[in-house]
């Protein structure tokens, strides 16, 4: 988001919920309520924004339409689906209302370029899995001039791509982790093979379509992340792993083709999310 408003593109960010369900690291913040920790995570949410250059933000339906689902924990650092949820939770909710929002989102900002969560919510968050699906979906519908003439015109999205973990950088980090010492998982997993971790951390490398340059937005894309106090703890040993990946010499967001016009061939990953497609006509 940081590099493309820096080139003066239009960004437009949709988050789902108000994440009323999320976990609380601080200690003093341990009372709120979910509809507290709900309005705290809105202000943290306009914060990063600002500090970004973000200033098209929607809350999908409006704030508070759909309430966070949760999670359960399970192991090697993936989440689970609750057995029980709020009635307006984000991954009950209905998936053409859900994409319906959408879908008059795409046709009034028009994008060329559609971002979301990889099929399994990246790391398996119900919330995160839905999105991508309503993502998925809306984009179909808003293409289609016989779907809700009533939401616009419509509009075809050139690609959307997947947002995942970029393997072999999440990997090497890793590896520098447990030289320091910082323990993520159990003492089974601190001895899994190099090839078990890659496997673990994300995709086949050869599936990586696109890769963004992070070193130059390194300063704005931590201050960003920090604005969310209540979820992240820098000194947690996830965040102390997670910080060494970004300072890697080529460490980069990373994208797989979901959907709409694949990358020219070249060598490896493109350096551009709008790499090879039409102007918009716009």
């Amino acid at each position: 988001m940081a590099r493309y408003l820096d080139e003066g593109a239009q960004v437009t960010l949709v988050t789902c919920t108000l994440g009323e369900l999320g976990e609380i690291l601080v200690p003093e913040w341990q009372h709120f309520s979910p509809q507290e920790l709900g309005e705290h995570r809105m202000a943290e949410i306009e914060e990063a924004m600002q500090v970004v250059g973000v200033t098209d933000h929607l809350f999908l339906g409006g704030p508070g339409r759909y309430h966070d689902s949760g999670m359960v924990n399970t192991d090697l650092g993936r989440a689970g689906i609750p057995d029980e949820m709020p009635d307006n939770a984000f991954w009950l909710s209905d998936l053409l209302e859900a994409s319906d929002y959408l879908v008059e989102i795409i046709r009034t900002r028009r994008p060329q370029v559609a971002v979301t969560y990889d099929p399994h919510g990246n790391y398996g968050h119900p919330d995160h899995i839905k999105a991508h699906r309503a993502l998925m979906y809306a984009v179909q519908l808003a293409a289609s001039p016989s779907h809700r003439p009533d939401l616009g015109a419509p509009w075809e999205v050139q690609r959307v791509l997947w947002n995942t973990h970029n393997t072999s950088r999440w990997t090497e980090a890793y590896a520098i982790a447990r030289e320091r010492g910082i323990q993520l998982w159990d003492t089974a997993e601190e001895e899994a093979t190099d090839e078990q971790l890659e496997r673990r951390f994300g995709p086949d490398p050869e599936q990586i379509v696109a890769t963004i340059e992070l070193q130059p937005y390194l300063d704005v894309c931590r201050k960003a992340l920090l604005t969310h106090r209540s979820q992240v703890d820098p000194t947690a040993p996830f965040w102390q792993f997670f910080s060494i990946m970004q300072e890697l010499p080529d460490a980069a967001e990373a994208y797989l083709l979901g959907a709409g016009q694949p990358f020219p061939a070249g060598d490896g990953p493109a350096r551009c999310l709008f790499e090879g497609l039409a102007p918009d006509p716009a």
